[in-house]
């Protein structure tokens, strides 16, 4: 059985990347998270920016696929932009930031930085397959 997951990148005029915090563990990452029974990975990043972060957001592209194999996960990011809402600290994020590229955390998954930079550096989508534990992951270790 396959796990998906929806993140979102969300930019705002400078084209900075919107980042939250989460509460349980010092780690800055995109909005988004798993997807639901019966729920498509597009209306899971609706739903999970929502919950997160307080946004309105659409979809505007798929961004990237991502296989992660030993997880048995597949992962897409989608560029989404603001159509309602207003940020707002939750029960998930405990901060919340626009970064220029140049300006990421240090503690971001890995995983989730690539993704920042492929969406930087590539105009069609990207599918690739990205291996190794979770920032989290080695973190329980």
């Amino acid at each position: 059985m396959f796990n998906l997951g929806a993140f979102a990148i969300i930019l705002d005029e400078d084209k900075r990347v919107l980042l939250c915090h989460r509460r349980d563990y010092d780690l800055w990452n995109l909005p988004g998270g798993g997807v639901e029974k019966n729920e498509s990975p597009w209306e899971a990043v609706i739903r999970e920016v929502k919950e997160e972060i307080g946004l309105e957001v659409e979809i505007e592209k798929v961004l990237g696929l991502y296989n992660k194999p030993a997880k048995n996960n597949l992962v897409f990011s989608f560029l989404c932009k603001k159509i309602g809402g207003k940020l707002t600290l939750t029960d998930e994020a405990d901060k919340i930031d626009w970064f220029h590229l140049s300006e990421i955390p240090n503690n971001i998954p890995e995983k989730q930085r690539e993704r920042i930079f492929d969406f930087f550096q590539h105009s069609d989508v990207v599918m690739k397959n990205q291996s190794g534990p979770s920032f989290i992951e080695s973190q329980s270790n």
